[in-house]
């Protein structure tokens, strides 16, 4: 068979989506098999000999299937709006998963009691810059979407600080005064003394099958991709 009859997909190498996903392709009666390395990055299914299996973090499907190097990938709908530019143009959801859902959500300390909506939010970073010449610091790994959704908001008195690490922590640490997260539970912005604006939801996100629009594709593909598509579903 040809490189041309050859789907590729991105599944996650790692973590709570990649065993989600092999329990859901285990329900299925679907199985890895002809794992090319000694790191099990490459893999076909048994049930499909014209796909071929990549494993790869979920950032890194993200980037394969903006730029085509992928036909099908599966990772959260926030990581693909927040690193693909003009994201509608680049892949389309094709099937969502009962598994990785999670909201994106604004959070602030508890102890600020008369900050409950983007409103008040904006109206105390205006006293803050006032007061002290200084922007209101937010810490998130959202860069993106939390300037699209400030800026919807009308906030512009702020400034995102990057988190690498433990996200919930920076206001506690002095890091930052407010956070933008996702949250599955919100039992860790709990524990952390923080609470979600009433109207802070910006996304709610689920782990998804996406197509990427920018990969070279034929009607053989096509089918094939139809075909796992409704062998997963």
């Amino acid at each position: 068979m040809n490189n041309k009859s050859i789907l590729k997909i991105a599944f996650p190498s790692k973590g709570r989506l990649r065993k989600d996903l092999e329990k859901l392709l285990s329900s299925k009666k679907i199985n890895f098999i002809e794992e090319s390395n000694d790191r099990n990055y490459i893999a076909k299914l048994s049930s499909h000999n014209d796909i071929l299996i990549y494993f790869m973090g979920a950032k890194e499907i993200v980037t394969q299937l903006s730029e085509g190097n992928i036909h099908l990938g599966i990772t959260g709908d926030d990581l693909v709006q927040e690193y693909i530019f003009d994201y509608e143009t680049k892949v389309s959801s094709e099937l969502i998963l009962n598994f990785g859902k999670a909201d994106l959500v604004v959070a602030v300390p508890k102890i600020w009691l008369d900050v409950t909506t983007m409103a008040d939010l904006d109206e105390i970073s205006h006293i803050k810059r006032m007061n002290t010449s200084k922007r209101l610091k937010v810490a998130t790994k959202y860069t993106n979407l939390t300037n699209r959704f400030f800026s919807k908001c009308g906030v512009t008195d702020y400034r995102t600080v990057g988190s690498s690490g433990s996200t919930e922590s920076a206001p506690f640490n002095g890091m930052s005064d407010i956070i933008v997260d996702i949250t599955s539970s919100g039992e860790t912005l709990k524990a952390n003394n923080l609470r979600i604006l009433d109207d802070g939801l910006i996304l709610s996100s689920s782990a998804s099958i996406f197509n990427s629009k920018t990969a070279n594709w034929n009607s053989d593909l096509e089918k094939i991709s139809e075909q796992f598509l409704s062998a997963i579903s």
